[in-house]
């Protein structure tokens, strides 16, 4: 008995030391202070905890444009551009619609995405995602994040990761980088019926409210730490029980009234008031990349990851 009991505390003793923050480099100081303390106080927490990211521009890059964007634009070049046949024609009918809306964080332009991606198995789809990855995205994975992953798996976080594209597009290259369960990164889901993806798609859309509301219907249970970059974040972020971390805000648009609670502010300060640990990230536009989403007319999106 005495043995088992001696077992029991060299085991937890062995625990609280393995739980040991590595600092994050690239990050201040302070914004590491409070990371490995509030990582600290949950040491002994035997509740659940977990952490949920946005992802594109907030654990890797979207300068100058968005991987969903990419990917969808280089595998209509590669397979549709130029063809007559039904599917080529519906299939840059739908690319053609997406491109006169030219909002591409709006709700149309979004399901769009998933609607040019219907018919294709899931494992195309995932295949999709990876080569777009590898081939122009692959040195854009923030080396801070992943570390900061590497520290709340170490405190034995669950780790999910929420984006407004396509989930099957972004399951398996997102999930292997950082090294979760596939089914911890939740996207834009569509109804797999007989292998293939439909158009139909299943909500919550992980698209503004739509990341909380996405929290509470996968997830189910109050994050403690929230990670976003942009104003689609605020309400996900705002379901966070302890830490707000915001990577590369905006600090020159400020947001309108109408935009609720952020109005009058820039993203940057709006979480400079509310206890937001703002951190940055290198995020720039290779030159050197031939973009295909550029020769489709999307819009760029700015480098914002300088303070």
């Amino acid at each position: 008995m005495k043995k088992l009991l001696l077992y029991i505390f060299l085991a937890q003793i062995s625990l609280i030391n393995a739980q040991k923050y590595s600092y994050i480099q690239g990050w201040s100081k302070e914004a590491n202070t409070k990371i490995e303390k509030f990582l600290n106080s949950q040491i002994k927490s035997k509740e659940r905890k977990v952490a949920v990211f946005d992802c594109d521009g907030t654990v890797f890059g979207q300068v100058p444009y968005y991987l969903a964007d990419e990917a969808l634009y280089m595998y209509a070049d590669n397979n549709y551009r130029g063809k007559t046949d039904e599917i080529s024609k519906e299939k840059l009918a739908i690319l053609d619609r997406m491109v006169k809306d030219g909002n591409n964080v709006g709700k149309n332009y979004v399901e769009d995405r998933v609607h040019f991606l219907s018919g294709l198995s899931p494992e195309e789809i995932r295949q999709i995602g990876v080569d777009c990855y590898q081939k122009t995205y692959k040195n854009k994975m923030y080396p801070e994040m992943k570390e900061l992953i590497k520290n709340l798996k170490n405190y034995g976080f669950e780790v999910w990761i929420l984006t407004a594209s396509p989930e099957l597009l972004y399951q398996k290259f997102v999930s292997d980088e950082l090294e979760i369960p596939p089914l911890n990164v939740l996207g834009v889901k569509s109804v797999i019926e007989n292998n293939l993806s439909t158009k139909q798609i299943i909500l919550p859309i992980p698209q503004d409210d739509g990341k909380a509301y996405t929290i509470e219907t996968f997830i189910q249970t109050k994050p403690l730490i929230v990670g976003g970059n942009s104003r689609g974040d605020l309400d996900m972020l705002n379901e966070s029980a302890g830490l707000k971390i915001i990577v590369n805000p905006d600090n020159e648009v400020v947001r309108p009234k109408e935009d609720g609670v952020i109005g009058g502010y820039t993203v940057k300060s709006y979480w400079e008031k509310n206890d937001g640990i703002i951190v940055y990230c290198k995020d720039s536009e290779d030159s050197n990349i031939n973009y295909h989403t550029k020769q489709w007319k999307i819009r760029k999106n700015k480098d914002t990851s300088k303070p």
